[in-house]
């Protein structure tokens, strides 16, 4: 059985998909089913997911008569049979570590729902958005008071960004209402969430969320529609507090609550000015050079440290950091109890200036200390433990990328053969 159930509904989607499923197929994390379900698409959608389906076991085709999207999930849950559930869209995609994100954090902190962040996609630009700044596991109580700040951001509604375990929708009978064409995922994360007793956000991006001008949805939506369907919702929302809430709590927030039937996507936008916003790809380790396959270091060295990068990079973002900080950061961590600028400058290949920088940026976060004895040294500061441990943790994700399709054994001895390389080019170097 797959650990994840991953639920693609799809309708007339062909300029995308090919994007989307790849994303699914190629990340690291490879214990799913991807389930998708074609929704009537009168288009190249279905031979698509058909050829797909025939390359690769892990794709299961789901054939229907155009329902909607409520129907296509709904049927594609009746047909899972993974641990977890995930979901995604046809024309968006996910990060190459999402689903290995999303189930470690489910693991380790034991919850019955993972929300994390997302990036928002605007053309060529591209924005991190989130809304629970903690790491710390909620309860439901502490997820509703969050939920009441910004009630209508993407963060909270959709299904795309978060884990869901199987066994609570299959006890509970939890489904889609067809009936429902505006926040249908809103409602049934609100009714999911009446069973949960934990809730883990993670502070890592695993979705790209394109935002699709006049989308379908929008359109067939009049202003009295929209009202119409806007106060349904918010009788599910009403509802889902007075179960969370005792009656004083409920009573003293009811203007809170009532706040939802005029908020907005705080999570909606993406400025091509604003703080955090950037180019699309630079939200990543990009690796452009391609080779014609034959093995020689220059490709080795490279592919090694593009690897090392994005393993690192995921960890930046994580801690609210820049791939250059947490770069230097390794190299103090990694020292002989210290470091000068000169050691951290070479190990890490980075300029003064941008050395300069994230040092005085990462002492500034107790992350490294500055002594000054003889000379100036640099070792990790109080705070440095849970970057450590990110690291670690990332480092080890690597270790499995390096050693996949090897027994334990082999995987053994090829850290082995690696120590005895480093070591003998340790001794070579240090002696030109």
């Amino acid at each position: 059985m797959p650990e994840v159930s991953i639920i693609l509904p799809v309708y007339q989607a062909e300029k995308y998909l090919v994007r989307c499923i790849d994303s699914v197929l190629h990340q690291e994390y490879q214990d799913f089913e991807l389930i998708c379900v074609d929704d009537g698409s009168r288009d190249h959608s279905p031979s698509i997911l058909d050829d797909y389906a025939q390359r690769d076991k892990r794709v299961v085709v789901i054939h229907q008569a155009n329902a909607g999207v409520s129907t296509a999930r709904n049927n594609g849950l009746a047909r899972a049979k993974g641990t977890y559930i995930q979901f995604l869209d046809a024309d968006d995609w996910i990060a190459s570590n999402a689903t290995m994100e999303l189930v470690r954090c489910a693991k380790q902190s034991n919850a019955d729902m993972v929300v994390a962040d997302f990036y928002r996609v605007v053309g060529t630009k591209v924005a991190r958005k989130g809304s629970i700044i903690s790491d710390d596991v909620l309860t439901l109580e502490e997820y509703a008071d969050c939920m009441k700040l910004s009630p209508a951001d993407f963060y909270y509604g959709v299904l795309w960004n978060k884990l869901y375990r199987n066994d609570i929708i299959q006890k509970y009978h939890l489904q889609m209402d067809p009936k429902v064409s505006y926040c249908e995922d809103f409602i049934f994360n609100l009714e999911y969430l009446l069973h949960c007793h934990a809730i883990a956000p993670l502070q890592i991006p695993v979705y790209y969320y394109v935002k699709t001008e006049g989308s379908l949805v929008t359109q067939s939506l009049s202003p009295s529609r929209m009202l119409q369907s806007r106060s349904l919702v918010f009788s599910y929302y009403d509802a889902f507090f007075r179960h969370v809430l005792n009656e004083e709590e409920y009573r003293r927030s009811r203007p809170e609550i009532a706040g939802y039937l005029v908020s907005a996507a705080s999570d909606d936008l993406v400025m091509p000015m604003a703080p955090g916003t950037m180019k699309l790809g630079k939200e990543t380790v990009q690796a452009v050079w391609r080779t014609d396959g034959s093995f020689h270091y220059a490709v080795l060295l490279f592919y090694l440290r593009k690897a090392y990068e994005t393993q690192l990079n995921t960890v930046a973002i994580k801690n609210n950091l820049d791939l250059e900080d947490v770069l230097v950061f390794e190299a103090v961590r990694n020292s002989n109890m210290f470091s000068t600028m000169r050691e951290i400058m070479d190990f890490t290949g980075l300029s003064y200036a941008a050395t300069a920088g994230s040092v005085q940026k990462l002492v500034s976060r107790h992350l490294l200390h500055v002594e000054i004895m003889n000379s100036f040294h640099i070792k990790t500061g109080s705070r440095s433990q849970d970057l450590s441990h990110d690291i670690d943790v990332a480092l080890s994700d690597l270790n499995q990328v390096e050693a996949k399709g090897l027994d334990d054994s082999k995987a053994q001895q090829l850290m082995q053969f690696l120590r005895v390389i480093v070591h003998n080019l340790e001794n070579f170097v240090s002696h030109v």
